[in-house]
């Protein structure tokens, strides 16, 4: 993983090469300080100040460089990551303003997936110095996580299995020094039969398995967070085709979340009693693979039909769903890269959010454009709760039109969410995440992405009073 921890520095005087910031319409004014020189740098670069421009000017025997942002005064997380990308190594800082949020984008934009290619053109590491300092490790902590994110999810399923995302949950419990219980086998069938299921045809290096991190006071309000680990999807005996194949490494990118997530808020060390169950499983072809039309038990004790087997995601979200519930927390989330129809109407940058309560979207939300992590909610309507109807289970997995997928499958694991003791239903948040980048953007290179990380993070904060 991309170390972070030296990209960003307090500023203390030393010596560095400015970096100023300018848009199109301020640009003309801004260059009249210049010499006719610099001027014609400048011009020969085709610079004018627009959006992720960066462009170098002779200064002596020195230079600086000039990036184009959106407005000079006020930046977002990516208005330095171009410069980032493209600047030789070296010590910057800006001239005139601090990067606030731009902290984070200098460092995601600094991220490189190396675990099988060494890109030896790479540039050495290009350091930002700041006068604010108690940002430098949020932004680090936040980047690390999405880097973590990243990371797994770019990984092929032949390295990042159910064993191998079990030592990510493993590494991060250690790190926090959390409860890690792992529940595999005979006890998996018995206790998280939907999870077994699944994940039963795979190869025995791949079985699937649970994982459950506890940690933190027990008289902090309870949360819990959930994540889809489905190492790699073949669609099971409903088969998928080659090309909706391809990409089903990152099927287990609702874990990534997950995890990534965890390691924010114990990190961080939120006064919350957290709980994380992270069910992981492949769900391959074989002579003992579910089949379409089986009726599988629960843990929460309802029957579902299996319409389909390519709807496995919300199955083993349901049985974890249903384990999380049972501690009566005051919150969970979820993340899962689970219905293609969410892509279909949000696209790939858009997170699908679906919430029991207003208030928690509204918080949610609020929190992802504070932070350019944004999510678009989407309905969970009482009217198709019927296309889930069995006519021998309490339920089918898989509605059989192709309307309202994302919003149908968000119904299905509503089912699975339990309520209080006063009857009083769970509040609960629901991600369905691409966790894919299929082009690159400053600061968010192509291949394994977060999307809800930061906005999840952000809002927990924010409800539970940390610093």
């Amino acid at each position: 993983m991309t170390d972070y921890a030296e990209l960003i520095q307090p500023d203390r005087g030393q010596d560095a090469t400015a970096i100023h910031l300018v848009n199109s319409d301020g640009f003309d004014e801004w260059s009249k300080s210049l010499a006719a020189g610099q001027r014609a740098a400048l011009k020969a670069q085709k610079f004018d100040g627009g959006g992720y421009q960066v462009g170098i000017v002779p200064d002596g025997d020195s230079w600086f460089a000039v990036g184009g942002v959106a407005n000079p005064e006020s930046l977002s997380s990516w208005c330095l990551a171009k410069l980032a990308e493209t600047l030789p190594e070296g010590t910057y800082r800006l001239a005139k303003v601090e990067p606030g949020p731009a902290l984070f984008g200098w460092l995601t934009a600094q991220y490189k997936f190396e675990r099988y290619k060494k890109d030896d053109d790479k540039p050495g590491p290009r350091v930002l110095l700041t006068e604010q300092v108690k940002a430098i490790g949020n932004a680090v902590a936040e980047a690390t996580a999405t880097a973590l994110v990243c990371d797994m999810v770019n990984t092929p399923a032949e390295d990042m299995g159910p064993a191998a995302i079990e030592a990510e949950a493993e590494t991060i419990a250690k790190r926090h020094n959390a409860k890690l219980t792992v529940t595999k086998g005979d006890a998996l069938e018995q206790e998280y039969p939907m999870v077994h299921a699944v994940g039963r045809a795979a190869a025995r290096s791949h079985a699937p398995r649970i994982m459950r991190i506890e940690w933190g006071n027990e008289k902090h309000p309870k949360i819990a967070i959930v994540g889809k680990g489905v190492a790699f999807d073949s669609g099971g005996l409903d088969v998928k085709s080659a090309a909706g194949m391809r990409l089903m490494k990152k099927d287990m990118g609702g874990a990534a979340h997950a995890l990534a997530l965890a390691d924010l808020v114990m990190g961080a060390k939120l006064p919350v009693r957290l709980h994380v169950l992270v069910p992981a499983v492949e769900n391959a072809i074989s002579s003992n693979s579910f089949r379409p039309g089986d009726v599988l038990k629960t843990r929460k004790g309802l029957t579902v039909e299996i319409g389909n087997t390519d709807a496995e995601g919300r199955l083993i979200l349901g049985d974890a769903l249903t384990r999380a519930s049972e501690d009566e927390p005051e919150f969970i989330i979820d993340f899962a890269t689970l219905t293609g129809a969410a892509r279909v109407a949000l696209g790939p940058d858009l997170p699908a959010l679906m919430t029991r309560r207003d208030e928690t979207a509204a918080e949610l939300v609020a929190a992802g454009k504070a932070n350019d992590d944004e999510p678009w909610r989407l309905p969970l309507p009482e009217a198709y709760r019927e296309w889930l109807n069995s006519d021998i289970a309490d339920l089918n997995n898989s509605h059989g039109n192709a309307f309202a997928g994302a919003s149908v499958a968000g119904l299905f694991l509503d089912r699975f969410v339990g309520t209080k003791e006063d009857g009083t239903p769970i509040d609960w948040a629901h991600f369905d995440t691409f966790a894919w980048r299929p082009t690159a953007k400053p600061g968010r290179p192509k291949g394994g992405a977060a999307y809800g990380l930061r906005a999840a993070f952000h809002m927990l904060k924010a409800r539970y009073g940390a610093s």
